[in-house]
C-alpha cells in the first residue's frame, strides 16, 4: 500500500538540534513515518532539476521495518538541452556534514525497481562529493559514485587529474600492473576517473571499455564482484574518506561482503572549495524517455564501522596519523552550497 507521495523538504531542511561534532553523532532514518525522521539528519533538496522528482513513503515490501523510500526521476528536460539532468535526490543536512578529509561510515539498502535501464546513458544511484562554494569554477565530479552500466552495477572514485599510463602503450603493453586503477582520463575536466568495482559476470575489458588507462596514484584491491542490480534489495555500508593528497581510504561492502579497498587520490583539492563531504541518494541521469525509479531503506551514518554494519564483519580500521582539516588547493562541482541552505 502506497503512502502520498511528497515533496518533503521543499521549503529547506529542518534545523536539527546544535551538536557540538557532527563527525562523531550517529544517524538513523527506517522511512517508517511519512516523512524523514528528524534523527537521520536527511531531507529533499528544492531546486529546478529535482522539482519533477517524486518523493514517496511507501509500505511496499520495505527492506526492514514497515516503511521506504522510493526516489523517482521521470522526463524533465527540453530535447536537445544541454548540460541538463533529471534528479530526485535525498541529501544529508548542511547542520550533520562531516569534514571533507575526516573517516565516516555509512550504511543504506537499495532496490533498483524495474524498468531497470539497460543503455548507457549516465545513471548515478548514491553519491559523495565535496561542498563547494559559489565562486569556484567548473564542474567536479563525485569522489565515490554507485552507477548503473548497461543494466550492471559499478562504483567509481574520482581525483584530481593524475598520472596514467594507456594500456597496450609502451608503459603498460599488457594491461595495468597489481594493484593499479583502472581509469578514464579527462584532462579537459582536470580529473582522473577509476573503475574500482563492477557486478558479477562483467570485466573492465568488455564494458565499459574507455576506462582504457592504469592510474598508480589510486590503488584498488578487489575482494569480491558487486551483486546483480536485479537481485532485489542490496545493503551497501561504505567507508568515506578522501585524500586528494594521496592519502584516502574507501571500503565498500554488499551485503556483508566485503567488496573492495580503494587507497590512494580520492577527491578533489583547490579553491573554491569548502570543507565539508557530503552524501546524496537517488536516481541522477542524463535525459530519457521513462521514469527511473530507486527504492532506499535503513539509511545510517557513524564515526565507527560498527555503527552502520548490519551483517557481515568490518574491515580492519588502517593504522595512520590524523589528517589535517583545512581548505586545500584545486576543485570544484556543479551543486553549490548556497546561503539559504545553512
Amino acid at each position: 500500500m502506497l503512502g502520498c507521495a511528497v515533496m518533503i523538504g521543499l521549503a529547506g531542511p529542518l534545523p536539527a538540534p546544535a551538536r557540538a561534532d557532527p563527525a562523531q553523532i550517529i544517524l538513523r532514518d527506517g522511512f517508517e513515518q511519512n516523512g524523514f525522521a528528524p534523527e537521520g539528519g536527511l531531507f529533499y533538496k528544492d531546486n529546478p532539476e529535482q522539482r519533477s522528482g517524486r518523493v514517496t513513503f511507501d509500505r511496499a515490501a520495505p527492506y526492514s521495518g514497515v516503511g521506504a523510500l522510493t526516489l523517482t526521476a521521470t522526463p524533465s528536460c527540453l530535447p536537445h538541452a544541454a548540460g541538463c539532468s533529471e534528479r530526485a535526490e535525498v541529501w544529508e543536512r548542511p547542520d550533520v556534514l562531516v569534514p571533507f578529509r575526516h573517516p565516516v561510515w555509512y550504511g543504506f539498502a537499495l532496490r533498483l525497481n524495474d524498468p531497470l535501464a539497460q543503455d548507457d546513458r549516465r545513471y548515478v544511484i548514491a553519491q559523495w562529493k565535496r561542498e563547494i562554494l559559489p565562486e569556484a569554477v567548473g564542474d567536479y565530479s563525485p569522489f565515490l559514485a554507485l552507477r548503473l552500466y548497461r543494466g550492471r552495477l559499478g562504483i567509481t572514485v574520482e581525483t584530481d587529474l593524475i598520472p596514467s599510463y594507456p594500456i597496450g602503450g609502451s608503459e603498460r603493453p599488457a594491461g595495468c600492473l597489481p594493484g593499479e586503477g583502472r581509469v578514464l582520463s579527462r584532462p579537459d575536466a582536470h580529473q582522473t576517473r577509476a573503475l574500482v568495482a563492477m557486478e558479477s559476470g562483467t570485466t573492465p575489458e568488455n564494458y565499459p571499455s574507455y576506462f582504457d588507462s592504469c592510474a598508480p596514484g589510486i590503488r584498488v584491491t578487489h575482494h569480491a564482484d558487486l551483486p546483480s542490480a536485479q537481485q532485489g534489495w542490496i545493503d551497501f555500508v561504505v567507508r568515506s574518506e578522501p585524500g586528494p593528497d594521496g592519502d584516502g581510504h574507501i571500503e565498500i561492502l554488499a551485503d556483508g561482503v566485503h567488496i573492495v579497498t580503494v587507497t590512494g587520490h580520492i577527491g578533489h583539492g583547490g579553491p573554491g572549495l569548502d570543507n565539508n563531504q557530503y552524501f546524496k541518494m537517488g536516481p541522477y541521469r542524463a535525459p530519457a524517455p521513462l521514469p527511473w525509479s530507486i527504492s532506499y531503506d535503513d539509511f545510517r551514518r557513524g564515526p565507527r564501522c560498527s555503527d552502520v554494519i548490519r551483517i557481515g564483519q568490518c574491515p580492519p580500521e588502517p593504522a595512520r596519523a590524523s589528517k589535517a582539516i583545512g581548505k586545500p588547493v584545486l576543485s570544484t562541482s556543479s551543486d553549490v552550497r548556497k546561503a539559504e541552505e545553512q
